[in-house]
């Protein structure tokens, strides 16, 4: 069993003294037993974030920063042939323009349904098909697009942009020069669109721009049995709910942690892996001596210091 959670920390006066006053057992016994682990990951600001490049590299894949092909992977889960090409996820999203700048909201806010993600991506298709690109639809909130150009493009992760400021995120590569000019077309396009009318008269926030990521072709993952990632403080945490993310935690403590510790490490690998935003860390429970044992028992983790460090 190999647990990996992401958004386990961040970098933020509200998470740290969330952390410092949560009561987290068994994940304090569970680090006391442990041996830590590799470390991956270098600051806030790279455009994979420490869960996504753990998940890669327990995977087996190859790639540098933010060329990692999680939309490939993604579009096959979802159905769709990849072949040989090079895939882009493109998620449909709201800008919000404020009086500083342009911040990406989460896009489970705008609530799609099936029906109106495909009219909108019927109606933005021809500005990509025009350049050559496939587009395939997916989810509502998971469209599709193949071309050479996203072979190797660096992009952030949506993951990185979600309540920020989207300057600091977008693509600066020489070959997303075109991915900026399509953003252009598709925000002018759909600034006016019906479809928006529709939206907004309902209430609804309207579909204004998309976001590219996990660009690169299709690569084979390595069978990596009991993995499981618990993506259980992800909303909570990108939407700053600091008593939802508690909660969270001590559900996580008190469930797949709890059930990490009381497996027996001659079971096979035991690892669970903290995810930040600069860094991501493994620990492994093995099977221990009657001395390691002893002298474990009196060895003492506050897991607020260990998750601050991520």
């Amino acid at each position: 069993m190999h647990l990996l959670i992401p958004f386990a920390s961040a970098l933020s006066e509200a998470s740290t003294h969330t952390l410092r006053d949560l009561s987290l057992p068994n994940l304090a016994r569970l680090l006391a037993e442990a041996s830590p682990g590799e470390i991956v990951g270098s600051d806030e600001y790279s455009l994979t974030p420490p869960h996504e490049r753990a998940l890669a590299d327990a995977w087996g894949w190859h790639g540098s920063d933010g060329a990692l092909p999680f939309a490939a992977h993604a579009a096959a889960l979802d159905g769709i042939a990849t072949g040989e090409q090079a895939w882009g996820l493109l998620t449909p999203v709201h800008w919000h323009v404020g009086r500083e700048h342009i911040s990406l909201a989460d896009p489970g806010e705008l609530k799609l349904s099936e029906e109106d993600s495909r009219r909108f991506l019927d109606a933005i298709r021809f500005l990509f098909e025009s350049e050559g690109w496939t587009l395939t639809y997916g989810a509502s909130t998971r469209w599709y697009a193949a071309h050479e150009s996203l072979h190797g493009l660096p992009c952030a992760s949506i993951d990185r942009v979600i309540g920020r400021n989207v300057d600091l995120w977008l693509a600066s590569h020489p070959q997303a020069r075109l991915v900026r000019r399509l953003q252009n077309e598709v925000q002018m396009l759909l600034y006016t669109h019906a479809l928006n009318d529709e939206r907004e008269a309902r209430g609804e926030l309207p579909l204004n721009s998309f976001w590219l990521s996990g660009c690169g072709r299709a690569q084979p993952v390595t069978p990596h049995a009991g993995l499981h990632v618990d993506t259980s403080l992800r909303a909570p945490l990108l939407a700053e709910d600091w008593v939802g993310w508690a909660e969270a935690w001590r559900t996580l403590d008190a469930g797949p942690i709890a059930e990490l510790l009381a497996a027996s490490p001659g079971t096979g690998e035991l690892a669970l892996t903290l995810c930040g935003e600069r860094r991501a860390q493994r620990f492994e429970r093995r099977p221990r001596s009657a001395w390691q044992r002893l002298a474990g028992g009196w060895r003492s983790v506050a897991p607020h210091t260990i998750l601050e460090a991520l």
